[in-house]
This record gives structure tokens, sequence and C-alpha cells, in this order.
């Protein structure tokens, strides 16, 4: 029989055995982002098409071809959004936040949308860990933003992560630059692609961000942005590299990073990982100080990055990095037959209202079929319940890792194998000898 439905191409569905690896990182990055000072926030999934064409930049690739864009009822063009950064700003604008202490910093775990071929860690819906800081133009904060960057890839301990920074100027001093770019390309447009021929005239920066292979031939000789940088552009984007150098981040000066979205100025940077066969960037930012006046709100700096989730799963993986393992059932409650299902059950729901992980029969298998369930799904505990146990209000709860029983009293089984279940912990935890970096991360809370 033919399946009736097919996620469409460039999707792909998170199962429960991949699931818990996401949330795994999801968390991890979150704590990371908290121990710098960044809160959440959320923002629709779509936002009007202007949003974008005017933040991003309409010479981009982004804008140009990738962005899902339709026409609503209301005859509204609204777009599904392909980066967090504009809503941010937008957010950031429309309930007043810059009216509250500055710098306002904002993480986000979102998922993103663009038209592209569909390829390893490339889909046309993915999800993205963002960080944005509205409201200063020290080079510290770019420097703790890659700081952050730099401290959830330690923590994974990942290997073959290499950072390159770059600064392409404010307007003032791109100007020249791009004056010498288009000399420069204009020398050789008989052999650029259509869309940098489009460029040229508007933005020939972006041809340097073009995927090409003639393209990016021609771009290699093409003059360099840090040779055209004005004195306060210079200053800076040396104090970004001197405070990198006193947190012993190292990186490497790459003049050919422009990033891909029209909004950045000054400082842009990249952690590039080798781990996938190719080199990949896993994380990208910058600084855009212009992107809040281009929406309409006074001019302020501002700077953050995004880092792709399945790339970084796909890396950890790569890397065969462990991820802990998905959580257990604390225990099973097996009826012994139909009878006691009613008894299982509220003793279930008395665990879970203490926060304990339980499980019981709600399909009515055999005592011997609930048993390979709870097997399967590696229960820490299980107590059988059937008719001595009822009547004397005890039963006999068994360790599924080493075989050993306890009774426990029916009346306090919460009380009781809550007991239970933190010896086990603390065994475990004893036996391992590891405090998770996860635990660092949060403080040491549980």
């Amino acid at each position: 029989m033919a399946y009736l439905t097919k996620a469409p191409r460039g999707t792909a569905d998170i199962l429960p055995d991949e699931s818990y690896k996401l949330r795994f990182i999801e968390k991890t990055v979150s704590d990371a982002a908290a121990l710098f000072g960044f809160k959440e926030i959320r923002t629709p999934v779509f936002e009007h098409t202007e949003l974008f064409q005017r933040g991003i930049g309409d010479t981009t690739d982004v804008v140009q071809k990738e962005m899902y864009t339709f026409e609503d009822n209301g005859k509204r063009s609204v777009t599904l959004r392909p980066e967090g950064t504009a809503g941010a700003a937008r957010a950031f604008l429309e309930h007043g936040l810059f009216n509250e202490p500055l710098p306002q910093k904002y993480y986000y775990l979102t998922s993103c949308y663009r038209y592209e071929k569909p390829q390893s860690g490339r889909l046309r819906e993915f999800h993205q860990f963002g960080v944005e800081s509205f409201g200063t133009d020290s080079p510290a904060q770019d420097a703790e933003i890659i700081s952050l960057a730099k401290h959830i890839f330690d923590f994974f301990d990942l290997n073959g992560i290499t950072l390159e920074i770059n600064s392409i100027g404010c307007p003032e001093c791109r100007g020249n630059f791009q004056k010498a770019l288009r000399d420069y390309f204009d020398a050789r447009k008989d052999e650029l692609c259509e869309t940098c021929l489009g460029r040229l005239e508007r933005n020939p920066m972006r041809i340097l961000d073009c995927k090409s292979p003639v393209c990016s031939e021609i771009a290699k000789g093409a003059p360099k942005v840090l040779d055209y940088l004005c004195e306060e552009c210079e200053t800076h984007f040396k104090a970004v590299q001197k405070y990198l150098r006193a947190m012993d981040i190292d990186f490497t000066v790459n003049p050919t990073i422009v990033r891909g979205l029209d909004y950045y100025t000054k400082t842009v940077f990249e952690f590039v990982s080798s781990s996938l066969g190719a080199q990949s960037t896993v994380c990208g930012g910058g600084r855009y100080d212009g992107l809040v006046s281009e929406l309409g709100g006074n001019s302020t700096p501002a700077c953050g990055f995004g880092m792709g989730l399945e790339r970084l799963k796909m890396i950890l993986e790569a890397e065969q990095k462990s991820f802990p393992e998905d959580e257990r059932p604390d225990i099973y409650i097996a009826p012994a037959n139909a009878d006691y299902s009613f008894e299982a059950m509220r003793q279930a729901e008395l665990l879970r209202r203490d926060g304990i992980y339980a499980l019981t029969d709600v399909s009515g298998r055999s005592l011997k079929a609930q048993m390979k369930f709870a097997d399967k799904k590696k229960a820490l505990f299980t107590l059988v319940l059937g008719e001595d146990e009822i009547k004397t209000g005890k039963a006999k709860v068994k360790n599924m890792d080493t075989g050993e029983t306890s009774e426990v009293d029916l009346g306090a089984l919460s009380e009781k194998f809550t007991s239970l279940l933190t010896a086990h912990r603390i065994c475990g935890a004893s036996e391992s000898g590891v405090i998770s970096n996860l635990t660092l991360l949060d403080g040491g809370k549980k």
C-alpha cells in the first residue's frame, strides 16, 4: 500500500530516537547563553516580506532566490523567516526595548526556511541557535559574542574547529572598497554569471560570496577590504583581536569573509569545521550597526551570530562524540491482570505528581508481555501489582540493572520509591566518576 503523504523535499522528521540528541544540544547552547547574560526571545515564523528585503538586502541570494514568500488572504506579502536577526531587530523596535538598559542581549532557538538545493547539512527547513546584542558599539561585545560560540564548541570538545575573522568596514570606508571592486570586476564582466552582473553596480561585495566556480576564481584576485578600512574601523578591528588574545582564543584573519547578508558592518566571523570532509561553516556572525536604522529606528549598534543545529549535530556524530542517554522510565508498574489495572494507574498517577517518570499498561498486555515492554523501554525499576500486593499493601520493586528487589509500602510508594531512586542515581554517578559538563553549565543545578 502506497503512503498517502511524504515530507516535502528538503525537510526532515526528527523522530524520538534522534530528538533527544537535539534536546541535549538545545539545552547546552541555552545554558551557555545564560552564562553570558542572554535572555530568550521568540518571534513569529513569518514576517512582512519587506522586513527581509530591507534588512537582509535585495541583492543577496537569500532574498533573490531562497525566500518562501507568498500572499496571504488579506493580499499581504509575507515570508517564512530565512534567518533570525531581522525578526529580533523588528521586535527590539516594536516593543521599545531600546528604552531598557543597554545592551539588550537575546538568544533564540528557531526554525528557518530557505529554498535551496537540499544536501548534507543543508535543508530547506533547518533549525538555528542565534544570539543578538543591541545597544553597544564596543569591540568588547564583538569578542564576547565570539567567546560564547567558542565556549559551546569547547564544551562539546570538538576537533578541527577554527575561527576566521575579518572586518568589512563601515559604509563610509566601504564605499572606496566597492569602487575598487567595481573597477576590478568591470574589467572581467564578460566572465561573470548573470546574477553577479546584476550585483556589479548595486553591491559588488556580493560577487565575493558567489558560489559559481568561475566567479569564485575571479574573486581570488580582487582587492582586499582590509586595505580600505578607515582609521576608526581599523582601530575597532585591532581591539577585537586584542580582546580575543586576552581570552586565549585562537583566530585567523581571513580578508575574503564578507558573509551573505547585507546588514553586516565592521566585524564578521565564521567558525569552520573540517570534520565533515570539506570545510563547512557551523557558525557565522558579526556586527550589523545599520540594521535597526534600516528598519526605521534610531541608529543602534548591534552584533550577533547564527549556529545551525543540524550541522552541529552532524559534526558531533562525525567526531563520534557521545550524547547523554535518553531519559529512561523510573518505574514500570505492571498489573498482574486487568482487575488490578485501576490500582496500577492510580499508583502511577501518584508517582507522576511527585515528578517520577512512571509507566503502566494501557494496552491490555499479559504480564509477560509487559515485562518485555518494560525491558525494551529500559525502565530502571519494575513493580508487579497482583492479589497478594493489594491484600498486604506491600510490593516488591525490582532494580532492572542489578536484579535486586526491595519491599515498599503501597500506601507510601512515592516516598519509599524516591529513596530507592535517589540511591540508585548516586550509585550510578559514583561508579562513573563523572560530573557532566552540562551540570557545570547549569551552575550545578539538578
